[in-house]
């Protein structure tokens, strides 16, 4: 079932929607010409927005698999969940922790359509939809609540959903409104797009650059990059884990013999509220 604001809104597939565009670098099948034209531009001028893509899924594996198995979280508020892929949100918690709870959180109405195939929870556990937007951080609380216990901890995700609020102020408002819902012991983890220079080769950065300019020009919505420092400020007050705030791809990543991953255009890290 779904909860929230009202979903009946005609989806425009002529505008790409990062969703749909996400959806398509994954290898998904939920996309639109537009979607697909879209992430194909850029691509051709930012390559790496592909390995981007699967590393912030990959982070989203590893996240919660800690959160459930080693933080012993059993509850989990999904923001930003985008189209249903492979190892979702509560696939990932419930194979760790059966009984866990997932609630996710989307304003695509096209995401809505997909939601079933996210409400696949075990027995021992629940999961439920709701239709909203990270804006409106009172009525994710209100409609979470149905689902949710906000006396016990809480694991807040928002991966790639912080970079589509323009306003840095509004961005940090919506994330501490969310951390005073949930109790102490509760987490937030988060990716978030950057052109941090350091991360790569300068040519590889100015290409990205370019890439989330083109986007930008025509997406439903724009992308706001930003610096480690201002993705930090999402954790103020916050016990940020080991190995804190790093690009996404070094964020635990697993024991390779060849040492430690190439760095991706894309911060993440997880926090928890002491």
């Amino acid at each position: 079932m779904y909860r929230g604001e009202d979903p009946r809104q005609v989806i425009d597939n002529t505008v790409p929607h990062s969703a749909r565009v996400w959806n398509y670098l994954l290898g998904g099948k939920d996309h639109y010409e537009a979607d697909r034209r879209a992430a194909d531009a850029y691509r051709e001028t930012f390559p790496q927005i592909t390995d981007i893509a699967r590393t912030d899924r990959a982070f989203l594996g590893r996240a919660v698999h800690y959160l459930a198995a080693d933080a012993g979280v059993r509850q989990f508020l999904d923001i930003g969940t985008g189209l249903p892929t492979m190892n979702n949100t509560h696939e990932v918690a419930q194979r760790a922790a059966p009984g866990a709870r997932i609630v996710y959180v989307d304003n695509d109405p096209m995401v809505l359509t997909h939601a079933r195939a996210l409400l696949t929870s075990t027995p021992e556990g629940s999961c439920d939809y709701i239709h909203a937007d990270l804006r409106n951080p009172q009525a994710i609380v209100a409609g979470a609540a149905d689902t949710l216990d906000f006396t016990r901890p809480v694991a807040l995700t928002l991966l790639g959903i912080l970079h589509f609020l323009r306003d840095y102020d509004e961005a940090r408002r919506a994330v501490r409104h969310l951390l005073e819902a949930v109790p102490q012991g509760s987490y937030l983890a988060l990716t978030h797009a950057t052109l941090d220079p350091s991360l790569g080769a300068t040519e590889v950065a100015a290409q990205n650059r370019r890439a989330q300019d083109q986007y930008n020009a025509s997406a439903a919505a724009p992308l706001t990059p930003r610096t480690r420092e201002e993705i930090e400020g999402f954790f103020e007050g916050l016990e940020l884990i080991e190995p804190g705030v790093v690009s996404m791809s070094r964020w635990r990543p697993e024991e390779d013999a060849e040492g430690a991953p190439p760095a991706v255009f894309g911060y993440c890290g997880v926090g928890r509220k002491g």
